[in-house]
């Protein structure tokens, strides 16, 4: 079996790439296929399609994406609507041109109505108005889900989606004005610590909610995903609302996830909240039941993680090559 994973570079698609290569590394027979940015530019319709014609992969994972936090969705919103509706559109329709009968797209929790019931369920799809801050990137990742049902219906092709929750670990962005909360943070508190400053000042009023998950539980539950018999994922979803959700259950506060970071990077100091900055989406958990009556379930505790992603972050940065 040919795979192709997309985003191979990226924090959801490295850990997909690890935990593939070590399949083959005990004796799985796969082949995987990757393209750097430089040398595939996804955007790009003829790139993609000479690509696929030429490769011919088995399965596609589609983990690329245009990402980025509050700040970077509203500078960017043009960039995110349209690279990401190219990414989609380019990798899905030119895999089914190469005969392609499996894939899995990553999409995102954004997709939700800002308003949606707690826990957010599959179903909430489409029930509101999203969440403005993040509109474009959301509208592109939920075309995502309707160009997979459609060929689906349309070809007889098995192509799936998982929605992630907030993904955190090895791999992340720590850029100071592009990166997701977590990982911000977890800059923000640690240049703290190592300054002696006896404040860090958070965005918004600490008071929203975010569920949290490990990037290599993420990549274990997208191969998870993939794997499932046919059968059983059609016996576990809708033709039209096919896609399943994935994380951990648990949510916390952004002020309480900030004390949970300056314990772990060793600052001691007070933590302010700016209330003029925007808070977005006022809670998002998922509602994980879908995956789990599936036989799925989160194995790494946010404090363990926590830890984990802060050593890979000193790591990175002693050997000079963090995103920052």
């Amino acid at each position: 079996m040919k795979y192709y994973v997309a985003g191979h570079r990226g924090m959801v698609g490295g850990a997909i790439l690890r935990r593939l290569k070590a399949r083959a590394a005990q004796g799985e027979a796969l082949e995987i296929v990757t393209r750097t940015h430089a040398e595939l530019d996804l955007t790009d319709q003829a790139a993609v399609r000479a690509f696929m014609q030429a490769e011919r992969p088995d399965v596609v994972i589609l983990a690329a994406a245009k990402v980025g936090g509050i700040h970077a969705n509203n500078t960017y919103p043009a960039e995110f609507i349209h690279d990401n509706l190219m990414i989609e559109c380019n990798v899905i329709h030119q895999a089914h041109a190469a005969g392609v009968k499996r894939l899995l797209q990553l999409g995102s929790s954004c997709i939700y109505p800002r308003e949606a019931a707690q826990p957010m369920a599959e179903a909430a799809l489409l029930t509101g108005p999203l969440e403005p801050t993040n509109e474009p990137y959301a509208i592109a990742k939920i075309a995502g889900i309707k160009l997979c049902e459609s060929y689906n219906r349309q070809y007889g092709v098995d192509y799936r989606s998982v929605m992630p929750t907030n993904l955190y670990g090895p791999g992340d962005n720590f850029h100071p004005e592009n990166s997701h909360v977590l990982p911000a943070l977890m800059r923000r508190f640690h240049e703290a610590a190592q300054e002696g400053r006896d404040e860090v000042v958070i965005w918004g009023t600490g008071a929203p909610r975010r569920e949290f998950l490990h990037v290599d539980d993420m990549a274990e539950a997208s191969l998870f995903v993939l794997d499932l018999d046919q059968a059983i994922y059609q016996a576990n979803t809708e033709p039209m609302l096919s896609h399943i959700n994935v994380g951990c259950g648990e949510d916390v506060s952004i002020r309480e996830l900030a004390g949970m970071i300056a314990g772990v990077t060793g600052f001691d100091g007070r933590i302010s909240c700016d209330a003029s900055k925007p808070d977005g989406t006022p809670r998002k958990l998922m509602d994980v039941s879908r995956l789990s009556d599936m036989g799925w379930r989160a194995q790494i505790p946010l404090e363990r993680g926590l830890e984990e992603t802060y050593r890979w972050f000193l790591d990175s940065q002693d050997a000079g090559d963090l995103r920052t």
